[in-house]
């Protein structure tokens, strides 16, 4: 039967809120699947994620997990990030524990396949993104509004488009009915870490329903914790002969400063360090005024950062925000959504640690450092001085500088720790809108219409503190008013001289225009549904750009790592087209029988991506009413980025060979061959200078416009039983197959590497890595032919496993408070099978295989295991709750450390909610009630130790909260 929702009739609001709301915005929130133990109404149609048509029911085809508000609420999170990052078929990304790298964001990382390669929705709408490589921050979404979390395995691009390739995540809002009044505090077992969090929503609705609306209001506050408030982060770790072993840094507070070697001249050598500057790599330590240099000892002598580095970076966000509908007539519906947000999020790292070689005026050390040190500078001086003049009768260039004679200045590698500077530190401040109008409608009995228009835009503007000028600091090392050798030797005066401060900015933006049209036009009249059609178009613009700070980007500053500038823009217009067939129903084996086709076609703005075709297709089949079995095909696209494809772009000049010029090329069949595909004269093959001029080869270094689509194929398959027999129970289990091909990487490791790759290793003209060389109609790699060395499309990805979900509730006679006692148990799981990277394809040695790992090459750890559980008690106004989260063990994807593998992985935390009235609740928690502490690393960590996204790093944590309705 096709049923439509009673549009209803005309009538004013019934508060005095609502029309002052209204004023503010008009919005939509569209119907979307229910929690997994709710059905649709009667007759109410429906619209899972993963699709625009609307049925009577929750099933996809494709495996769908659903996360309840209530798993927001008993996790006591107030950050989105906090309960997605718990569940399995997540890796986390950018989190609130992540310092260096930091950034100030909050990213997902579905499937493990890169933030980037899934889509974020709300409310079944693309969300704002915050910088060049257009990932949404999750820190930008309403938390406490969230009604539920749909995530869908495998690629979504022909019912979404772009980006849908690890699947789609799809956070949908709840519409108020009243005001609600939230706020909630959480604090450490330590008694830091203190996190305030309090929001407000007002909704109203017209006595006749046609309006609704709902306005809210969030600030949220974050205090930090340092590395040195845990005992396992406190000291920076890494690995000693047997056993992890303090091992900080070797740039140091007191200076270190090294002149060694020696320089041969016409066979003779002459010997240039004394003393205990003397020793490559170790040199002299400055310690107290007037004492001589001694050699640097690593073990006794190196420096500690960790205190001086975030172990929960502080933040403080606003989030302010409306959305709402109005029915004007049954065929016209308005409606529209309006965002806000302020986020400020600080890291800190250590002071500047200064290396390099410099140049060293000596007469302004004199009282400054010990006597015996000024006389071994001069005898440096004049071992530099005697090098010079025997290079110039060699004819030769002299090294230092041009005098033949001591001119009181030496050249050499020092190393100091600018804790006179200050620490760094970087604040991210992001202010970021979105607004969106749109109207909906009924065209007939049977068919509807969807159309919308949404602009958005991110600044952030990233202040860096205790960044330092090294051409200023060499002044000052050369006009006596710097003195970096011993603990606290530079002046304020001094340290004010070379240091800096600069900023960074992103601007991006997302325009998107939407109609679609949607509805039931016919019935097979086999016994099922009626046949559901959607069909619409599209269009997206998408810009974005990184502006550097000029001294940043000079190459000058030491502190915070420059980058060149990046700035971009791309459109696409799409028209999609979709169909649900419900074949049979209610006949012998085919309680239920649908197949599902859907089809998107985009042109691109973008002339190396042009047209792309995705395409999905899928069935459902229950021979009986307790079981259904589902499966996916799914053709999707990722167009690259901005930040891929206008990323700076720099011309280098590196030493490099071309192994088509060698001698041995010429004599080497296959090498012969393959240089005259790819475009050397055969008479050219093997004749040196001729065919490589220069020792140099000139390469293209930064973002590529000629970039391509990264390709994915996924298909799923799996059953959900929900047994008439036993209530309340309802199973799943999903198979999923992800394959990326063509995706965008750092193209080879270099033009050397590259050119050795191609005619060496992989030995295929049509690999893409040979298709990175280009050479002119002599076969001579020279400007404007040169190796595209910046990102590329070179590498595949594949992830393979299975998900588990399962759920049960039942009601208990037995109750304290209330007549009986419903609990509920839940479980949510991964086996992840395969988790691989192919580096460079037609490579099989860069095969990197991550399922059950982490490290150097992997990253996060990967667990071949996650599971999230929960065991929930309802009786009368009391709520009890007990979860549970586990990673099985991972090794090292390398190995050759102290510590290469980590042992399964548990905690459990406990929360007790109780509705002190109809209107009032209280909920009060611990988290990590055991204190599992996270496992302690040496250098194959990420931060802190250890991988803190991953692992627990606060301890056991306490919050309470209290909301309010009206």
């Amino acid at each position: 039967m096709k049923t439509f929702a009673n549009l209803g009739g005309r009538a004013l609001f019934n508060t005095g809120v609502a029309s002052a709301v209204l004023g503010l915005a008009l919005a939509a929130t569209p119907a979307m699947a229910q929690d997994a133990d709710d059905a649709a109404g009667e007759g109410e149609l429906i619209v899972v994620t993963g699709s625009r048509i609307a049925r009577p029911d929750l099933e996809s085809s494709s495996p769908l997990a659903v996360v309840g508000a209530q798993e927001f609420k008993l996790s006591g999170s107030v950050n989105v990030e906090s309960v997605i990052n718990t569940l399995p078929q997540v890796v986390p990304g950018t989190t609130s524990f992540s310092n260096n790298p930091g950034g100030g964001v909050a990213t997902l990382d579905l499937r493990a396949l890169g933030t980037n390669r899934n889509l974020v929705l709300v409310n079944g709408r693309r969300w704002m993104f915050f910088d060049t490589s257009q990932v949404v921050d999750l820190n930008t979404i309403p938390q406490f509004l969230i009604e539920n979390v749909d995530i869908v395995t495998g690629g979504a691009s022909a019912v979404y488009g772009s980006d849908a390739i690890a699947g789609v995540v799809n956070f949908r809002l709840k519409q108020v009915k009243g005001i609600e009044v939230g706020a909630q505090y959480s604090i450490t077992g330590k008694g830091d870490g203190q996190r305030f969090d309090t929001n407000i929503a007002i909704g109203a609705e017209t006595d006749d329903g046609r309006g609704k609306v709902t306005a809210y209001a969030n600030y949220t506050k974050r205090k930090p914790i340092f590395q040195n408030a845990r005992s396992f982060s406190a000291f920076a770790l890494g690995d000693g002969a047997t056993s992890l072993v303090p091992l900080g840094s070797a740039t140091i507070p007191e200076g270190r400063l090294t002149i060694a070697g020696t320089t041969t001249v016409a066979g003779v050598a002459l010997p240039r360090g004394v003393g205990a500057f003397a020793t490559p790599g170790v040199g002299g330590i400055f310690g107290a005024p007037g004492a001589a240099a001694r050699p640097y000892n690593p073990a006794a002598d190196s420096y500690n950062y960790a205190p001086a580095n975030y172990l929960q970076v502080p933040q403080e966000r606003w989030l302010v925000g409306a959305y709402g509908e109005y029915e004007i007539s049954k065929a016209v519906t308005a409606y529209t959504e309006i965002s806000f947000v302020n986020n400020r999020v600080d890291n800190e790292l250590a002071a500047t640690p200064l290396t390099g070689a410099f140049q060293i005026a000596i007469a302004p050390l004199a009282g400054r450092i010990s006597a015996s040190d000024i006389a071994l500078l001069n005898q440096i001086d004049a071992n530099e001085a005697a090098i010079n003049a025997a290079r110039i009768a060699n004819n030769q260039a002299p090294l230092f500088g041009t005098s033949t004679t001591p001119d009181g200045i030496v050249t050499g590698n020092i190393n100091k720790r600018l804790l006179e500077v200050g620490s760094r530190a970087a604040l991210d401040e992001r202010n970021a809108y979105r607004a969106l109008v749109g109207v909906k409608g009924q065209i007939s009995k049977d068919w509807s219409y969807d159309a919308y228009y949404f602009y958005s835009r991110t600044r952030n503007g990233q202040v860096q503190e205790g960044n330092v000028s090294r051409s200023l600091f060499q002044a000052g090392l050369l006009d006596g008013s710097v003195n970096p050798f011993g603990l606290g030797s530079i002046t304020q005066a001094a340290a004010d001289s070379f240091s800096i401060i600069t900023q960074n900015t992103d601007v991006s933006t997302l325009q998107v225009a939407s109609a679609a049209i949607s509805g039931t036009p016919f019935n097979l009249g086999w016994g099922g549904e009626d046949v559901g059609v959607a069909f619409g178009a599209e269009y997206r613009s998408v810009g974005s750009a990184f502006i550097p700070d000029t001294a940043l980007s000079s190459g000058d500053v030491i502190g915070f790592n420059g980058s060149d500038p990046t700035s971009g823009r791309y459109s696409v217009k799409e028209v999609f087209g979709e169909i649900r067939i419900p074949v049979l129903a209610d006949k012998p084996f085919f309680h239920k029988f649908d197949v599902n086709a859907a089809a998107r076609y985009s042109d691109y703005s973008l002339g190396a991506v042009g047209g792309t075709f995705t395409w999905t297709a899928g069935a459902e089949w229950s021979p009986v009413k307790d079981i259904k079995f589902r499966g996916q095909y799914q053709r999707a696209v990722r167009a690259p980025n901005v930040g891929e494809l206008f990323g700076g772009q720099a011309q280098g000049f590196p030493a490099a060979t071309d192994p088509c010029s060698l001698a041995s090329a010429a004599t080497n069949a296959t090498v012969r061959a393959l240089c005259v595909a790819t475009g050397v004269p055969a008479a050219a093959v093997g004749t040196g200078l001729a065919l490589q001029p220069n020792a140099q080869i000139e390469g293209l270094f930064g973002g590529n416009p000629n970039l391509q689509e990264e390709v994915s194929d996924s298909y799923t398959f799996g059953a959900v039983v929900r047994p008439s027999f036993i209530p309340g129970l309802n199973i799943t289990v999903d198979y999923f197959n992800i394959k990326v091909d063509n995706v965008v990487t750092t193209a080879g490791g270099g033009v050397n590497n590259i050119l050795d790759l191609c005619y060496n290793v992989i030995q295929n003209a049509s690999s893409p890595i040979c298709g990175l060389i280009n050479r002119n109609s002599q076969g001579v790699i020279e400007s404007p032919f040169v190796v595209t060395a910046g990102n590329a499309n070179l590498a595949s990805l594949k992830a393979t496993g299975i998900d588990f979900q399962v759920d049960y509730s039942r009601k208990i006679g037995f109750a304290v408070f209330g007549d009986e006692q419903k609990v509920s148990v839940s479980l949510l799981a991964t086996r992840n099978l395969k988790n691989d990277t192919l580096t460079v394809v037609g490579v099989p040695s860069s095969l990197v295989e991550c399922a059950g790992r982490f490290g150097q090459n992997c990253g996060d750890p990967i667990a071949k295991w996650k599971m999230a559980g929960r065991l929930t008690a309802q009786d009368g106004p009391l709520t009890t709750s007990i979860s549970w989260n586990h990673l099985s063990s991972v090794k090292d994807d390398t190995g050759g450390f102290i510590v290469d593998n980590i042992k399964a992985y548990n905690t459990f935390d406990l929360t007790l909610g109780v509705d002190v009235t109809d209107n009032v609740n209280i909920t009060a928690g611990v988290n990590n009630i055991f204190n599992k502490k996270p496992p302690i690393l040496g250098d194959n960590q990420e931060q802190a130790n250890t991988y803190p996204g991953t692992y627990d790093v606060l301890g056991r944590d306490f919050f309470v909260s209290a909301n309010l309705r009206f």
